[in-house]
């Protein structure tokens, strides 16, 4: 568990070149998808850009909503739960992308208006039971391990139908998609198939009547591939706030 960093005010004279590099930061990100989107004959509207904020102070966050990003990604319950809590006055969108255990779901049911790592039918449950009657339906995805990696948190691509059925008929849940995580590849074109795996996943349960509008795939390394394949959600983090080691080095200063 990272160690946990919230409003603590930064003077305008230590934090401002270095809040203004997240702005900027947003604004190339916000180009490469409009790029990688027009390439594949999409409308870049199409592609919403999730800020992964994990490890990073609320300042950051601050600024990255100050530049116009609203939707940001968290991996740690305990953080995530906190950080949504202490920015509540500015309405963001909290997306949980991380493993999930099933003794942790209640503080993820209720702070958090995504989950995109379903990756069985316990954690869609507990989910549901425990989302509180006077929210919105929580959004959900099913986390797919299209690389088959024994590390990887996801349901095998074979299973992923049978999970996503059971998951859109539990109640408080909306089912809007799929995600996955593949095994980093310079090989660009099994990249590109790993990809249309999930693509052709979501594919086949709109075919059988699930009313599915996301595909949450790609990061700072491999959007472009993302995007060529159909992603609807991109979750960036390195690309927007930098490496992790630098927001240890600005929650001391």
């Amino acid at each position: 568990m990272p160690m946990l960093y919230f409003l603590a005010p930064i003077p305008q004279e230590k934090g401002h070149e270095y809040m203004t590099a997240i702005a900027a930061n947003l604004q190339a990100v916000r180009g490469r998808i409009a790029r990688a989107a027009q390439a594949a004959g999409r409308d870049p509207a199409s592609v919403a850009l999730l800020a992964v904020s994990k490890t990073w102070p609320a300042e950051a966050v601050c600024e990255a909503a100050a530049a116009g990003q609203r939707a940001f990604g968290e991996n740690y319950v305990q953080e995530g739960e906190h950080k949504a809590a202490a920015l509540a006055a500015l309405d963001l969108e909290w997306h949980f992308i991380g493993p999930l255990q099933s003794n942790k779901t209640r503080p993820v049911a209720n702070a958090f208006d995504w989950v995109h790592s379903i990756d069985r039918l316990k954690i869609g449950e507990r989910l549901s039971a425990q989302r509180d009657v006077h929210l919105p339906p929580l959004n959900v995805c099913i986390q797919v391990n299209v690389s088959g990696e024994d590390s990887k948190s996801g349901v095998a691509p074979d299973a992923a139908r049978a999970l996503a059925l059971a998951v859109a008929a539990l109640p408080r849940l909306r089912l809007r998609g799929l995600m996955c995580i593949p095994e980093p590849t310079d090989d660009d074109a099994l990249l590109h198939r790993r990809f249309a795996t999930l693509r052709a996943l979501k594919d086949a349960l709109v075919a059988e009547g699930l009313a599915l509008d996301t595909l949450s795939m790609g990061m700072s390394h491999d959007l472009e591939a993302a995007i060529a394949e159909g992603a609807t959600i991109v979750r960036v983090g390195t690309a927007i706030f930098g490496a992790r080691a630098a927001a240890q080095a600005m929650a001391t200063n």
